[in-house]
């Protein structure tokens, strides 16, 4: 869409929202979602799940003292069957007003919108392998976060001077919060045009690269952006009176990555020492990992008025620049980690994202390792493991919403999913060795084990491919490990028995099926690696001697001091 186009299609969805409206201040929690809306992912309506989007235009016009939005939304969309009618995902506290199909303007009664989910009736079916341009108008309230980002919607805040100071999440509830949508992980559009427009004096800084500035006769501008293949959830609005700094970044495979941090005025001091990381972390990550997927775009984070959110190529900081005595920005080392476990590599299911957050968890001690060595690495270790919890498996198979897996309370594994999904990625490096374990990230992440810019294309993934990756890279099938790590919440647990001289080594394992891990034990100081190939071993040890199981904690396993020391915290509570 032109520029000239553009401004002409936000002119009618201003139109929407009187200045009358100008007057309201909502309570956290305004309005009520429905359970619909509340819903991301899990399993969709054969409609719907056969629906993806090749291309998405969002136009929306901000205003701040009325806490409304106008948008204008275009979706191009196929399917891979044959369907009456379209099924788009759109909060019912943002109605529509207008909608047209490949450019013909529908009657109101061919859609309805009554619980969240927005359905279009066709004149005619739209046939596997067809596209249909689907423009939809709206406007309205959107449902003001409780306590962003851990519950989503707008957050309606102010600078310390009064200026309007705005950004949405939409990870657990989903994108229809703002736009509409296909919300569910494989809806991510391939490519993606943004025009936000805000009141005078303001900025909004969004995903992708910044096509140009719109500048209005009254002061207003907007903000036009181009992105590729954005997360469903990663689209957002950020909006404020931000002040710019920015850098480059010479990446060693050659290419160079324009950096943004878009922060408060007044924030300069903190803001520059972040800033000042963002380089030594793209070291650690393009070194270990490879390159930066989004190096054509950019890599930048912006200031927000709620902790922290992974935004593909603009993430959400509200981290008040804390210092941390690991020596990093936890923050902003986590979300950036996203960029390669999240955005370039996704996974098709939400109940598979501990690939998104086990990695990205992983990469925070991996960092400390990287940067001053095994001690600190052992440190941020220890701390994830007395936060597992193994109230559920951290995988189930089926399919699932956000909130199933996130959310303990919902049966889901919860901050599992970052604590033991590292814990296994740890075990994981310790048992095949690291050549092997980070072709198998490269794997996962980029489809191959020699990414170059230019080579590769944001992909999905499940765990069953991780898995397959493993056995291919390592020659040997590891179906056993994930069985027990991710299917299982019970830990393996090491039985030992001592008589006399000699020593047997059990591992008891939930559904007693095979568990060949080898484990390594130290006897009066030397240590030997047990390759317990039958999940169990007999070994001659002088009765006298010291021996210790496990000694550089390689292995997750479980321990009965962990267990005791999170009775005692559960009972203090």
């Amino acid at each position: 869409m032109t520029v000239t186009r553009f401004a002409a299609a936000l002119l009618v969805a201003s139109a929407l929202v009187p200045a009358a409206a100008d007057a309201q201040t909502l309570r956290r929690g305004e309005p009520p979602i429905t359970e619909q809306t509340q819903i991301s992912g899990g399993e969709r309506p054969a409609e719907q799940a056969g629906l993806r989007l090749k291309h998405l235009d969002l136009a929306i016009e901000v205003f701040p003292e009325g806490q409304r939005i106008a948008g204008v939304a275009t979706l191009t969309l196929t399917t891979d069957r044959t369907v009456p009618r379209l099924l788009i995902d759109l909060d019912k506290n943002l109605p529509v007003s207008a909608i047209s199909v490949d450019g013909r303007a529908l009657a109101a009664s061919q859609w309805s919108n009554p619980e969240g989910q927005l359905a279009i009736t066709l004149r005619r079916p739209l046939r596997a392998g067809a596209t249909a341009k689907v423009k939809i108008t709206y406007a309205g309230t959107p449902h003001v976060a409780v306590r962003a980002p851990w519950d989503d919607g707008m957050v309606w805040a102010h600078t310390q001077d009064g200026k309007p100071w705005i950004a949405s999440t939409s990870e657990g509830y989903g994108c229809d919060l703002l736009y509409p949508c296909l919300d569910f992980p494989e809806g991510e559009a391939n490519a993606v045009d943004l025009h936000f427009t805000v009141p005078a004096g303001l900025k909004a800084p969004a995903n992708g690269t910044l096509v140009g500035v719109d500048e209005h006769s009254d002061g207003r501008t907007t903000w036009n952006w181009h992105a590729k293949s954005p997360n469903p959830y990663s689209l957002m609005l950020n909006v404020g009176p931000y002040k710019e700094i920015s850098g480059s970044y010479h990446s060693q495979y050659g290419n160079d990555i324009a950096l943004y941090f878009w922060h408060l005025p007044g924030h300069e001091a903190g803001a520059q020492g972040v800033f000042d990381e963002f380089a030594p972390t793209l070291d650690f990550f393009e070194t270990l990992i490879g390159p930066y997927p989004w190096g054509d775009e950019k890599l930048a984070i912006v200031e927000t008025p709620y902790l922290g959110m992974e935004h593909q190529t603009i993430n959400a900081y509200g981290n008040s620049f804390a210092k941390s005595y690991n020596g990093f920005d936890d923050l902003f080392q986590h979300e950036l980690a996203h960029e390669w476990f999240g955005n370039q590599v996704t996974a098709a299911n939400w109940d598979d994202y501990w690939i998104h957050e086990g990695y990205a968890q992983y990469m925070q001690p991996l960092y400390g390792l990287w940067r001053e060595g095994d001690a600190r690495y052992e440190v941020m270790m220890d701390e994830f493991r007395r936060g597992i919890m193994n109230q559920h498996p951290i995988v189930s198979g089926q399919v699932r919403t956000e909130e199933q897996v996130y959310e303990a309370e919902n049966g889901g594994p919860g901050n599992d999913i970052y604590v033991k999904g590292a814990w296994v990625l740890h075990t994981l490096r310790n048992t095949i060795g690291d050549d092997a374990f980070f072709e198998v990230t490269r794997r996962l992440v980029y489809g191959r084990a020699d990414p170059r810019p230019g080579n590769f294309e944001p992909r999905f993934s499940s765990t069953r491919e991780y898995m397959d990756i493993v056995n291919d890279v390592t020659g040997k099938n590891y179906d056993w490990f994930f069985n027990v790590y991710l299917y299982q919440a019970v830990l393996p647990k090491i039985v030992e028995e001592r008589n006399g001289d000699t020593l047997t080594l059990r591992w008891q394992v939930p559904g007693d099926g095979p568990f060949p891990l080898p484990i390594e034990i130290q006897v009066d100081g030397e240590i030997r690696l047990v390759p317990m190939s039958d999940g169990t071993a007999t070994l001659n040890v002088p009765a006298s001697a010291h021996v210790l199981i496990d000694p550089h904690a390689r292995l997750l396993r479980q321990s009965d001091q962990i267990d005791a020391y999170q009775a005692y915290a559960m009972r203090r509570r």
